[in-house]
């Protein structure tokens, strides 16, 4: 063991203690989140921690940061659909991760919500686009696709929201004609889009 850690080094080092903490955090909760407990199960004494983050709560949400996912447009915005469809699948795929589950450990619990939640959505979820949805939706918004004003928080919440009832309601992730049918019947009317069938790009 400790020849391998001795080998760790770099990006190697740092997925290993990423991991951990996310690891630690779901079966401990944010309030018990040690540097000693980070350490032990990265298999990497706490002094090295101790050389990047100050705290385990700086770890935690370094390794939110690091994993949380970033929507990339279609470049020419030439598939507006497609480009909210996959922001959405982007968005299942997340909550089903490891940071996934260790998000909605925090915020349904309101001690680790309490602790965390304000920095995590100014260092995590705000740093990298904000909600799902929002930067392909801001950057059609700039193309001139649709009415720049028509793109207000509660429209830009309405993907994630939808998803998040579905993956609560059914326990299970929703399907591609599922978000496909979200982003036809809720997000496009919202944008004074209607939908043009399931293949052809807006």
């Amino acid at each position: 063991m400790a020849d391998r850690n001795t080998r760790r080094r770099g990006e190697e080092l740092i997925k290993a203690i990423h991991d951990a903490v996310l690891a630690e955090v779901l079966e401990v909760g944010v309030g018990r989140l040690t540097m000693d407990g980070i350490g032990r199960r990265a298999a990497t004494p706490r002094t090295t921690l101790y050389r990047r983050w100050s705290d385990p709560i700086e770890v935690l949400l370094d390794a939110l940061y690091h994993q949380h996912p970033v929507e990339e447009p279609t470049t020419g915005a030439d598939d507006l659909r497609g480009d909210l469809v996959r922001a959405l699948r982007l968005m299942v795929e997340w909550a089903l991760s490891p940071a996934g589950r260790a998000v909605a450990a925090i915020l349904t619990d309101p001690k680790s919500a309490a602790l965390v939640s304000e920095a995590l959505f100014e260092r995590v979820f705000a740093s990298r686009g904000g909600t799902f949805t929002h930067t392909v939706l801001r950057h059609y918004a700039d193309q001139g696709r649709f009415p720049a004003e028509l793109l207000t928080p509660v429209v830009a919440d309405i993907g994630e929201a939808l998803v998040t009832k579905r993956l609560i309601d059914s326990g299970t992730p929703p399907s591609d004609d599922d978000l496909a049918a979200i982003v036809d019947q809720a997000i496009l009317p919202a944008i004074g889009l209607g939908a043009r069938g399931p293949k052809r790009p807006i």
